[in-house]
């Protein structure tokens, strides 16, 4: 015996738009996780982006310094900073610079101060093919490994040249990428007076600062006094790149 269902065309309907709203909900919810994990990972819906200051209410402000070359500058800066009892901050040192000194950077690792990669060969990756990009980054990451003891995992490119791939190729290698929201611009050799100028009038919770430690940056241990006892005056502490990204609001730029 067979048996025969009739659905009325008001039942029917009924059934058709309980499924449309089953699969709706399904596909919303992946839709959401998909965002979550996307933004989660980088921030950002379009992939690895540079980092160049925090979104925070908290007086917290990353001093940060780039060594490529020379001699006499970096240790009058670890100087002010012993001095000043600043001991969070974070140093992007090239490789080649760092095999050159490494007494210098055994007292940046010594003072607990924060070592980040400033990249192998100091030129603009974003002209270089993947591969070349992933060679530069690897030599310096075994280089300052070895000479540290720990695996960097920040990296300011050298010039802060930098393009979708170079990005890519960093994040994937383990690396986020550092720039910065104040440049003291300290690299074209303004005097003292200037470089806190340049400072101060920018500085801002949440804030990455950009100085050198190179021989380029003539006056910036002049200036570096000043500027962390103002900053102080002001309520602002001291952290390190990656404790003032930890936990907090990125903000990044696109990059194409």
């Amino acid at each position: 015996m067979k048996f025969m269902y009739v659905v009325s065309a008001n039942r029917l309907k009924q059934i058709l738009i309980i499924a449309v709203a089953i699969l709706l909900t399904a596909g919303i919810g992946y839709a959401e996780r998909d965002t979550i994990s996307a933004f989660s990972s980088s921030g950002s819906k379009q992939g690895p982006q540079a980092i160049y200051k925090v979104d925070t209410k908290e007086k917290k402000i990353a001093l940060t310094f780039d060594i490529s070359w020379g001699e006499t500058r970096a240790l009058p800066i670890l100087d002010v900073l012993k001095e000043k009892n600043v001991s969070k901050a974070t140093f992007f040192l090239s490789a080649p610079w760092s095999q050159r000194h490494p007494e210098i950077v055994k007292r940046i690792k010594e003072t607990g101060l924060e070592i980040g990669s400033h990249g192998h060969k100091h030129d603009n990756y974003s002209k270089y093919t993947d591969e070349e990009i992933r060679s530069q980054i690897a030599k310096a990451d075994t280089i300052l490994t070895e000479m540290t003891g720990k695996k960097p995992n920040l990296i300011r490119m050298p010039n802060g040249d930098f393009d979708k791939r170079v990005l890519e190729i960093a994040n994937r290698m383990g690396y986020t990428v550092i720039q910065w929201d104040t440049d003291s611009r300290d690299w074209i050799e303004p005097k003292k007076d200037v470089i806190v100028k340049n400072v101060l009038s920018k500085a801002h919770p949440g804030d990455i600062i950009l100085m050198h430690a190179s021989d380029s940056a003539k006056e910036t241990h002049l200036a570096l006094p000043v500027i962390i006892d103002q900053l102080r005056k002001q309520g602002y502490e001291f952290v390190t790149v990656s404790e003032l990204i930890a936990g907090t609001s990125i903000q990044s730029k696109e990059v194409h």
